[in-house]
């Protein structure tokens, strides 16, 4: 086979493609048929935005493209004449070889592989090849044609990595429910190599028992295309452990899911820390409300006396109507009621402060806000008068909230106090105290407590809500960061606000629930 040059690169003579047929139908010579047959064969070689290669039997290149050339970074002279073998790595040589020997072997078979070729510069080209060997004029000849398939190699590369080095337990499950493939995170788990689990049921490590109730449902719901995710505790061969597990349908080459992406996540630690975090919280909480309640221990002990003192009063009025001659029953009779009365008075105050001072987890209740407001003025009133604080409620009606009691009645009972603190300092001027409540732009609740105190500096604004930020000597600097905790806690939000020309209103808002 002879070789020509024709638009800078190296071609074979190429076999007439349908030249002869056409030569005697337009009266044509044969040899001016089989050179515009050649010459279009060369255009279309060169011109293949595709790499092309020619070989010979003992795998010498016999011809490539401009376009082969300019991949691989070689003018065509260095390409030409030289074994193909020589432009691959050095690793994948002996299968080259092998892959095209096979192909003279097998004259007219098609053959694919993937190796990678090397670039002049020395970097690395990941090339399928498509291979097909043929006589040209009664000589073998191999055709091969590369594409670079470099950025999807890497892309598998990563994304084997990915699967390689997650430290979460990937598995692929069949829709026989049954292990295709896990990842070495998977084997470290249950101390057994992939082997172990490959074609094994999901059952046989579940048990059938937690496979039928739990496992099976989350695996049919992806079979049908579903994402599924969830979160719980598991016992497991191993322990009791906290995973978030996520399931994803796999199409490998239709519609249909073939198999389910398992992803599975240990939190054990991190869901342990967070409750260790919220026991802290509640701690904190706890304190700063025994400590607020501290500071109220006169005013409670007043509002606790009241009614004791009133039910000895009316006990003694009693013994005397019953002493009397005769003994007046009517107004013994209204003295006991009046000794009832008040004994369910004090039973109330001190249900009050047990709720408050008692540590007991967060519950969730539906509640009207103002009545929370209510409890706790009630438990404040002689605190207030004793500071000469006056007192003015403006209430919306219908705010129904759903959260924890006592967490709320914490947050205005701090509010309450600072404010009563803040306005002790007042020498001159009427000290008052406004609490309202009113439906805020968001159809939610929005409670505002209003003090007539010296204000609050715009510096502090910003950091009033800070953990340990504090403008009392004596303060934590705890309560209000508390207060924020819980409110947002709640879905809501707090905040503090200067008056004009004095004092200060923190306000906080918290999503309403519709009346039932």
């Amino acid at each position: 086979m002879s070789e020509a040059k024709h638009g800078g690169g190296r071609h074979p003579q190429a076999p007439a493609l349908g030249g002869t047929r056409a030569a005697s139908q337009e009266g044509k010579p044969v040899q001016e048929a089989m050179c515009e047959s050649e010459t279009l064969w060369r255009t279309v070689f060169e011109n293949l935005p595709t790499m092309c290669f020619m070989v010979d039997a003992a795998s010498t290149v016999v011809s490539v493209n401009s376009f082969g050339a300019v991949q691989l970074g070689y003018t065509l002279d260095e390409l030409v004449g030289h074994s193909v073998l020589n432009f691959f790595h050095e690793a994948d040589r002996d299968a080259v070889q092998t892959n095209v020997a096979f192909c003279f072997e097998q004259l007219g078979r098609t053959m694919t592989w993937e190796f990678r070729k090397l670039r002049k510069d020395g970097t690395i080209l990941w090339v399928r090849d498509t291979a097909r060997a043929m006589l040209i004029k009664h000589r073998p000849v191999a055709l091969i044609v590369g594409e670079d398939v470099t950025e999807r190699k890497r892309a598998e590369y990563l994304t084997r990595q990915a699967f390689e080095r997650s430290p979460d337990r990937i598995s692929i499950v069949g829709r026989d429910y049954r292990y295709q493939r896990v990842n070495p995170a998977f084997e470290q788990r249950y101390a057994m190599p992939a082997e172990t689990f490959v074609g094994k049921h999901v059952a046989d490590f579940l048990g059938m028992a937690g496979f039928e109730q739990t496992a099976m449902t989350y695996y049919e719901r992806c079979f049908a295309g579903e994402e599924v995710s969830y979160a719980a505790w598991f016992t497991l061969p191993f322990g009791r452990r906290y995973l978030a597990v996520s399931y994803s349908p796999l199409r490998p080459a239709s519609e249909r899911v073939e198999a389910v992406l398992a992803i599975s996540r240990d939190l054990t630690e991190h869901v342990l820390a967070s409750e260790g975090l919220r026991e802290a919280q509640r701690e904190l909480e706890h304190v700063n409300r025994l400590t607020t309640m501290g500071q109220l221990t006169a005013s409670i002990a007043h509002e606790v006396n009241q009614p004791i003192a009133a039910t000895v009063t009316n006990a003694q009025a009693a013994l005397r109507w019953l002493d009397a001659q005769p003994p007046d029953l009517g107004e013994t009779r209204r003295a006991v009621a009046r000794i009832v009365n008040n004994g369910i008075r004090a039973g109330d105050i001190l249900d009050r402060i047990r709720g408050l001072i008692k540590k007991v987890p967060a519950r969730t209740d539906r509640f009207d806000i103002n009545d929370t407001i209510i409890d706790i003025v009630a438990l404040l009133r002689s605190e207030l008068s004793t500071s000469g604080v006056s007192f003015q409620t403006q209430f919306a009606q219908g705010l129904l909230i759903q959260g924890d009691r006592v967490q709320l009645q914490q947050v205005i009972l701090n509010l309450i106090v600072n404010a009563v603190e803040a306005m002790s300092g007042v020498r001159e001027g009427a000290r008052e105290l406004w609490i309202s409540t009113e439906k805020n732009a968001l159809n939610g609740a929005l409670v505002a407590v209003r003090d007539s105190g010296p204000g609050l500096e715009r510096a502090s604004l910003e950091h009033l809500f800070d953990a340990f930020y504090t403008t009392k000597s004596s303060g934590m600097g705890m309560g209000l960061s508390i207060c924020r905790s819980i409110i947002e806690a709640h879905g809501g939000r707090i905040w503090a606000e200067a008056n004009v020309p004095q004092g200060a209103t923190f306000q906080f808002s918290l999503p309403c629930q519709a009346a039932s």
